[in-house]
């Protein structure tokens, strides 16, 4: 069968897939836990699904603008004014089918083929399969563990070459749960703005940050807001992963690229998603408050037992909901009769032999690693955590 050569080429989402398999093992009625997809486990606030229901009863069911309703892109520009201290208008903002769609429409838009992007490992898994399906070509640039997994910006300086268009940014992170500081954003912003390279700045997590304060590079100068794409959305924030509501701000040529790509690929973002993302923006501290308050004594309890575990380690992640677990010393061991050679190896042996599901992270250039999300509750992470402990002290 005829099927294209670049779609060949995409590899599958490996949170996806161990989340596919977990929840398969729960439905056949195998007592496992799981650490795998980044969904909060709180459920989306009642006002926000009130909206929803209102909207429906208005008859909010209609076509919109491909790049959003007038109301919802006016509402995140209010915010983005408020909460980040940035003016944009409307015809800067782009509404999609989530953050995920958001980034596709970027890389179309700024990429022609042979074109580089610069991403951080260890990155979020689809980066570069959305790089990749622009005709782009993904550089990765390996950050360290004494560093926070966080490059710098002579770092960012040597890996630029004439081919450079992009770097990705993403703060607070997936997966390593770092944040970069003002001043560490000004650095990078000043190689940025000296070789004209985009900054697709990822900040979908921005609201969960457990210490210090967030910053966006857009905020740095007016140069680097002109070279800033930032991502955006509702689902970490407000609990609203199924809904579907990400979006972009950017200068305004790419965001009529942007708006005009999608046009053509969705149209527009569901009516009522966006009818109740106009609600979610203009409310909701008090559960926001709360969520953060969960994430973080749930993360430090991790941090804690992670690193009370002969054999494993990690890092306190300032911000998201995820900790990346070092398993250096777990590999080349000999565990049920089979060596573990990769991330890849221990989470299947993790999987059939503990019933625990974590993320591998060499899909996210960073095979000495695993990824845990504390987007669970109390109960499950510390069933987890014991089955983990048992695990290594049977075997290792």
């Amino acid at each position: 069968m005829y099927i294209s050569e670049k779609a060949k080429s995409i590899s599958p989402s490996s949170t996806l897939a161990i989340d596919a398999k977990f929840k398969q093992m729960k439905a056949d009625g195998i007592d496992v836990v799981g650490f795998g997809a980044g969904e909060p486990d709180f459920d989306t606030p009642q006002y926000i699904k009130d909206a929803a229901i209102q909207a429906i009863k208005d008859g909010k069911t209609k076509y919109t603008p491909a790049a959003g309703t007038v109301e919802l892109r006016k509402a995140i520009c209010k915010k983005l004014k408020e909460e980040n201290g940035l003016d944009y208008t409307p015809d800067q903002i782009v509404v999609s089918n989530g953050a995920k769609h958001a980034l596709v429409n970027v890389f179309q838009a700024i990429l022609n083929p042979g074109d580089e992007v610069i991403i951080p490992a260890p990155f979020w898994v689809s980066y570069p399969e959305m790089v990749k399906l622009a005709d782009g070509i993904s550089v990765e640039l390996q950050t360290k563990e004494e560093d926070e997994f966080k490059f710098t910006a002579d770092e960012f300086r040597e890996a630029i070459t004439p081919k450079t268009r992009a770097v990705i940014l993403n703060s607070p992170s997936n997966p390593t749960g770092m944040v970069y500081t003002a001043k560490e954003l000004e650095e990078i912003a000043k190689v940025a703005v000296e070789h004209n390279i985009y900054v697709v700045s990822d900040e979908i997590y921005e609201h969960l940050i457990y210490e210090g304060k967030r910053a966006s590079i857009a905020s740095v100068s007016p140069e680097m807001k002109d070279l800033t794409i930032i991502v955006n959305g509702v689902s970490k924030t407000y609990a609203m992963t199924g809904w579907r509501i990400g979006y972009t701000a950017s200068h305004p040529e790419i965001a009529k690229v942007m708006a005009n790509i999608q046009s053509h690929a969705a149209s527009n973002p569901n009516s009522i998603a966006q009818a109740a993302t106009v609600a979610a923006l203009g409310g909701g501290k008090e559960e926001i408050a709360k969520m953060k308050q969960a994430f973080c004594e749930r993360r430090n309890y991790m941090v804690e037992k992670i690193n009370s575990i002969k054999g494993v380690s990690c890092l306190r992640p300032h911000g998201a909901f995820y900790v990346l677990m070092n398993i250096s010393q777990l590999k080349g061991h000999t565990i049920d009769g089979r060596k573990i050679n990769t991330s890849d190896d221990l989470a299947e042996v993790l999987l059939e032999k503990a019933k625990l599901a974590v993320v591998p992270c060499s899909g996210f250039g960073a095979d000495d690693f695993v990824r845990w999300s504390y987007a669970t509750s109390m109960d499950t992470i510390k069933e987890g955590l014991s089955r983990l402990e048992k695990f290594i002290q049977e075997y290792y």
